[in-house]
């Protein structure tokens, strides 16, 4: 892109029509939002509510290329029925009769095997590695105060053969440039005194990170408008069209009106796919819910962030708090709070930790995360809709992936050569 055309493209609103309308302030929205004013974009971002109030609030903020596998691996849909009525499970599908999810099942079992687990591992991996470096940049450029800490994940078994069973991956991630070392579990339960006796045995991912994700959205909000951007909060999108040069919207704030949109909606995307001019979002896209519990800090904290392996438990501390989460629930867009489910989370940590909870409780939490058949989100233009975008579909790795997903979603409006392929993320996949 030369320069007339970038100073053009700053220009944030001509005749009442915005350059770009970024639909969504989670931290999807908000890294395109950032990525775009660098690139001399004028933007405004909406949202139906408050900034970060979807599932970038509550998550555990870990910043994971380890995490590059899919959902949608050999044996999982057969895991899957033998927990249908065991609803404190970690993986949990309702067995009520909806069409959609069980249309969507279907599509994700198809997945289930090792060409198509292997495809969606390189895809996710090259967005998760790039994310990593360019997310611990923008930290320090930016000056996002967010509690970045790069310290590590690690996974952490008490059983023998799943801690056997849990490396059977590995050589695929080390492929992708994951670090990787395993530790029998005398070695762990010396190095870390949180932890209970017994542990089979650990794996370390010492390139993997942690972040308070509230606060980073936060963040990313603040920088945003001190980069110029408009954030309107509870301003719903409720339809949109394509008009004379352009993207006409239409909000509960009125009608606006872009030159360029971006649709960041996360779970909610498939509820607007029709108006969105992708119907296929409804029978490719699922709300997976996700729960957690945060409190103030116990005494005695793990070192660095964990996963319990076998009770799917992700353990995060920072400085202003303790979380517990994890948990993948297909119930569609229900936002009751289980009350099962969230005491599996202190019941699995109680196997592993000597302080499994904080001294007080400060909210519990559930969030829907956008997940597609293929595990892979969509990152590029909407087919057959010139000047409409869409970044969605990121699973469980929607903080992970942000500022990869940011910068790629960029370069691609620019046209400019991104430092990712995008063609595993293309949109017209689903199409």
């Amino acid at each position: 892109m030369g320069a007339v055309q970038v100073e053009v493209d700053s220009v944030a609103a001509v005749g009442g029509r915005e350059d770009v309308i970024v639909v969504g302030a989670g931290v999807i929205g908000l890294t395109c939002a950032l990525a775009l004013l660098e690139s001399g974009r004028g933007v405004r971002v909406i949202d139906a509510g408050p900034v970060g109030g979807g599932s970038s609030h509550g998550n555990c903020g870990t910043i994971t290329p380890s995490h590059a596998t899919p959902l949608a691996a050999p044996g999982v849909i057969a895991q899957a029925l033998r927990w249908m009525l065991t609803p404190d499970a970690p993986l949990y599908v309702h067995p009520k009769l909806d069409p959609q999810l069980w249309s969507w099942l279907l599509r994700f079992a198809a997945r289930c095997n090792a060409s198509d687990w292997r495809a969606s591992a390189q895809a996710k991996s090259a967005l998760l590695n790039d994310s990593r470096e360019r997310l611990e940049d923008w930290v320090t450029r930016y000056g996002l105060v967010c509690e970045f800490d790069s310290s590590g994940v690690d996974y952490v078994f008490r059983d023998a053969a799943a801690f056997a069973s849990g490396q059977h991956e590995l050589d695929l991630l080390r492929e992708f440039g994951v670090q990787i070392e395993l530790i029998d579990g005398a070695a762990y339960e010396a190095q870390d005194p949180a932890f209970k006796p017994g542990l089979a045995g650990a794996i370390r991912f010492d390139h993997d990170a942690v972040l308070r994700p509230d606060r980073y959205v936060a963040e990313l909000a603040r920088t945003v408008r001190a980069r110029g951007g408009e954030i309107v909060e509870r301003c719903a999108l409720r339809g949109l069209q394509h008009g004379a040069g352009g993207i006409e919207l239409d909000t509960t704030h009125g009608p606006m009106r872009a030159r360029e949109a971006v649709i960041a909606l996360g779970a909610w995307s498939p509820k607007l796919s029709d108006a969105i001019g992708l119907p296929s979002l409804k029978r490719t896209m699922q709300p997976g819910k996700g729960y957690s519990i945060t409190y103030d800090r116990p005494a005695l904290t793990p070192l660095r962030p964990v996963v319990l392996r076998e009770r799917k438990v992700c353990v995060t501390m920072w400085d202003s708090g303790f979380r517990l989460g994890s948990t993948m629930e297909f119930s569609g867009f229900d936002d009751s709070l289980n009350p099962r489910r969230l005491a599996a989370l202190e019941r699995g940590a109680a196997e592993y930790l000597h302080q499994p909870v904080g001294p007080v409780e400060r909210e519990r939490w559930q969030g829907w995360r956008p997940m597609s058949v293929d595990d892979v989100p969509l990152i590029g233009r909407v087919p057959g809709r010139a000047g409409l975008w869409l970044a969605t579909g990121h699973g469980m790795m929607g903080v992970s992936m942000s500022a990869g997903t940011g910068q790629l979603l960029a370069d691609l409006i620019a046209g400019r050569e991104t430092a990712i392929d995008p063609h595993p993320y293309r949109p017209e996949r689903f199409a």
